[in-house]
């Protein structure tokens, strides 16, 4: 090879691109026939738009070709219903979950549930019978604080002996009162606190009940009452623990007060009785065959069978 001659090749043809330039063309140079660097390589130089997406010249060994263009299911990953003998697409069934395994009742969560609400229950009735047993010894032991009807309308009637022995003394509208019996004001002159007396007391079955604590012996006592009658004599039933006395109230007009006069027949009268060591129930009542228009207004207890009180 001498200067100035390159031989039958020119730069272009010794130039792979030099098809790629407008001088290189000019001279006649083509695109390799082979891949680039590849001999018998299957990419071909195409130009653009000629190319479809998804297709391939050659499919190699063990490869699917793919022959459906852009937008075109590819059978072998398509959905279940583009397969021959697959359902329509209205016949579409949602796959189970669990990784294609069917799955029935959560009974792990029911039984966790029944467990909850029966261990609930017991713990329920555990509380309810607690309780209730709680209450009932409470009751029983007579350390209530007044929850029954009878305990809470009772302790007003109650009295107990002082500590030095003195028997109790108590107004009549403190006491227990039955059969219609009921408190009142309009008449003058009771010495109640208040003025406030026992009326409603003329009508069958009415009573007063006093329940007195503490009496120190068995033995005799003297019941005083305070009471008033219009003009006329009256009379009442005396009753203690449980027991009528032979010998009845006498409510007579001491008073010598003018008939129909409540005001001026203010008076008092006594009864003997016997009483046991501890506690008795004094009760005075309106029972059949007596006469009882009065007002009662205190009753006082003295030791001894006595016909006049010691204290006046």
């Amino acid at each position: 090879m001498t200067p100035g001659n390159n031989g039958a090749s020119t730069p272009e043809d010794d130039d792979p691109f030099g098809y790629l330039y407008a001088d290189g063309q000019a001279n006649g140079a083509q695109p390799p026939s082979g891949g680039y660097g590849y001999p018998n390589s299957v990419n071909r130089v195409r130009a653009v738009g000629q190319r479809q997406y998804g297709q391939q010249a050659t499919a190699a060994y063990g490869q699917v070709p793919q022959t459906g263009a852009y937008g075109q299911q590819n059978t072998h990953h398509g959905a279940p219903e583009t397969l021959p003998g697959g359902g329509g697409s209205g016949s579409r069934q949602s796959a189970p979950q669990g990784g294609g395994r069917g799955r029935g009742p959560n009974t792990k969560g029911l039984l966790i549930g029944a467990i909850a609400v029966v261990a609930a229950v017991v713990v329920g009735i555990g509380i309810a019978m607690s309780g209730g047993d709680g209450k009932d010894k409470k009751n029983d032991a007579g350390g209530g604080t007044g929850t029954s009807p009878s305990s809470a309308a009772t302790p007003s009637a109650t009295s107990s002996v002082a500590d030095d022995g003195r028997l109790p003394k108590i107004d009549a509208k403190a006491l227990l009162l039955g059969g219609g019996a009921t408190t009142a004001s309009d008449v003058k002159g009771a010495k109640a606190d208040g003025g406030v007396y026992v009326g409603g007391f003329n009508q069958p079955g009415a009573s007063v009940t006093w329940t007195v604590n503490g009496i120190p012996d068995n033995g005799k006592y003297t019941v005083f009452l305070g009471y008033d009658v219009p003009g006329k004599d009256g009379s009442a039933t005396l009753t203690i623990n449980g027991t009528p006395s032979t010998t009845g109230v006498k409510l007579k007009n001491w008073a010598n007060a003018p008939a129909g006069d409540y005001e001026k027949g203010w008076t008092k009268t006594y009864n003997w009785v016997q009483l046991n060591k501890g506690t008795n129930t004094i009760k005075i009542s309106c029972e059949a065959g007596n006469q009882c228009d009065a007002n009662l207004d205190q009753l006082w207890l003295v030791k001894d069978w006595v016909s006049k009180d010691p204290a006046g």
